[in-house]
């Protein structure tokens, strides 16, 4: 899963940055309308909005942007009414298994776009159902470790809270969650002065595929392809990449 998680933290970063903080935020206020339409408005017994909330702010986004959004959400004109939830699944260079989730207003531009950033970069849209198999429904949260912070007490207060796993690396830690515990162990991390880079639910491969350099960068092309769409929310696959190309890519 090491290339599969490095991955997902660089492209965090990435997106974390300036020029694409716009657009990034747009795809968060979706997602906060969406949940605040279909489960009210209130946070506490709204899990999917709470969640929502969670990951706008571990991206910063204020908290005026965040309130300004659930309440055209659940007002008058009920913004978010319009988007539809679509799973898209198929598949990229060297067999990869990929998933792209989408909130759109219009599925068949939607379809028509992410067909054709597949089959441009060596992939291609699949049934339903053909690669999803492959993947589980997991809560990740991400704590980047301080100096002094001593990580198998971290691991030990995750796992007292709940999660079903912990994975130490050098200056991080991954703990993973069933989905509906994501917050409980968020909130008991944070309890004990733990400072939660990220947490989300995410979908995790069962099996890996590794890559070569080639392959990878191709695979890569393809994932930030599909990313940059406006109606793509989240984009999954199981591909594991090389150090060396994962190096490359946190630079560019």
């Amino acid at each position: 899963m090491g290339g599969h998680s490095h991955w997902s933290q660089i492209k965090r970063q990435k997106w974390a940055n300036d020029a694409k903080r716009g657009q990034l935020f747009s795809k968060l206020v979706r997602e906060i309308a969406v949940a605040a339409r279909e489960g009210g408005p209130d946070p506490d017994l709204n899990p999917r909005l709470r969640l929502a909330i969670e990951r706008a702010r571990d991206q910063n986004m204020p908290m005026d942007t965040i309130e300004r959004a659930i309440k055209r959400a659940t007002g008058a004109d009920e913004e978010g009414s319009q988007y539809q939830e679509v799973r898209f699944e198929g598949y990229g260079p060297g067999g990869v298994a990929i998933m792209i989730d989408a909130l759109t207003d219009n599925r068949n531009r939607t379809v028509s776009e992410v067909r054709q950033v597949l089959t441009r970069n060596g992939g291609s849209l699949g049934e339903a159902g053909c690669v999803s198999w492959q993947f589980d429904s997991r809560g990740v949260i991400v704590v980047e470790t301080e100096e002094g912070q001593d990580a198998d007490e971290v691991a030990l207060a995750a796992i007292d809270a709940g999660a079903e796993d912990v994975k130490i690396e050098e200056g991080r830690i991954e703990v993973y969650t069933a989905p509906s515990d994501l917050s409980q162990v968020r909130s008991a991390l944070e309890q004990r002065g733990v400072k939660v880079a990220s947490a989300e639910v995410t979908m995790l491969p069962k099996a890996s595929v590794p890559l070569d350099e080639k392959t990878a960068v191709q695979v890569l092309k393809l994932l930030d392809a599909l990313e940059e769409l406006e109606d793509v929310q989240r984009v999954y696959s199981n591909a594991e990449f090389p150090d060396s190309v994962l190096l490359e890519y946190a630079g560019r």
